[in-house]
């Protein structure tokens, strides 16, 4: 056990370290501006580059893989979607936000580096994967069902070219794509730039973590969402399992890739379901409850969950 506190205090602490120094400088939630453009447009995505394009190419086309991971996040999504839906008579914008808040995990801030840290570098690719099609998928649902609630009213083709231009120029995706298309031809960095690439990549964790702390403190809790408890069930405990669940019925895989889809499910809901909600001004305070909720819960369900897999009670495949 010592061994997952030695994992998971430094993660966290950073988190922590954020929020501490949030509540004792003051500064406006502005301030955090280029700290986020560093850490979306230049770490991760050269992190992202770097380790997938040293990965072999027949590595990354494991669709079955894919199907698996996503798939249980949307049937996560439409558990929530549907169930509010109901007990809300026909809020089809409202119903959007809870179900992201249950489905859409903060892969992107907290993935990359607690995959590393626990798995290892080669945990980096399914990680970057996972986070392109899972954020295709929420890139796509969210105007869906906003138009759908009446909350856009941009024309069908407007709506649907604005979805793409937001998947494809992702940075996160461009960086991803260009991995891949640099492990298809062999390509290879000279030693200057990637070494550059290596220092931007180092620095992707600490900056993203310190910057989610920043976040929570300055999004501070005002009300606790009724439906909190069914969201925080589904986010860290049953999103997780049903990733492992459904990785081991459709395929065998490594165990370093089954895990970390396992760990990117079991974490917290993304601070972009805040910026959605907000977008379209719906459920905006109870979203950011939810981001802060849940992200102190998960210090304890992943803390186990990391628990299970170093210590081998998780094994890679529930059906050997």
């Amino acid at each position: 056990m010592s061994d997952v506190f030695g994992l998971v205090l430094p993660f966290f602490g950073l988190i922590f370290v954020g929020y501490v120094v949030a509540r004792i400088v003051r500064q406006p939630i502005e301030a955090l501006g280029w700290m986020n453009i560093f850490v979306i447009y230049v770490a991760l995505p050269a992190l992202f580059f770097q380790l997938l394009s040293k990965t072999p190419i027949e590595k990354l086309t494991e669709w079955t893989f894919m199907f698996g991971s996503v798939f249980s996040t949307f049937i996560i999504f439409m558990i929530m979607f549907l169930s509010s839906l109901v007990l809300s008579r026909g809020e089809i914008a409202e119903s959007t936000i809870r179900g992201l808040s249950a489905a859409y995990g903060n892969i992107g801030y907290m993935g990359p580096g607690l995959a590393i840290l626990a798995l290892g570098e080669q945990a980096a690719v399914p990680v970057a994967l996972i986070f392109c099609f899972e954020n295709i998928m929420h890139f796509t649902i969210a105007p869906m069902m906003m138009a759908l609630a009446g909350s856009d009213k941009e024309p069908p083709l407007q709506l649907a070219a604005g979805v793409v231009k937001k998947i494809a120029l992702h940075p996160f995706i461009i960086a991803t794509a260009f991995g891949v298309a640099a492990a298809a031809f062999g390509f290879h960095a000279p030693v200057a730039l990637d070494r550059l690439l290596d220092y931007l990549a180092k620095a992707a964790a600490p900056c993203a973590l310190f910057a989610m702390g920043v976040t929570l403190a300055l999004r501070p809790l005002k009300r606790v969402p009724r439906e909190l408890g069914a969201i925080a069930l589904l986010k860290l405990v049953l999103h997780p399992a049903l990733c492992y669940v459904m990785l081991s019925l459709v395929g065998n895989f490594s165990p370093t890739w089954v895990f970390a889809a396992v760990l990117l499910a079991s974490l917290p809901t993304a601070t972009n379901v805040f910026v959605i909600a907000q977008q379209y001004h719906v459920w905006v305070e109870r979203a950011s409850a939810s981001i802060l909720l849940t992200t102190v819960l998960s210090v304890g369900t992943v803390t186990m969950l990391l628990y299970f897999i170093t210590s081998g009670m998780l094994p890679p495949d529930l059906f050997p």
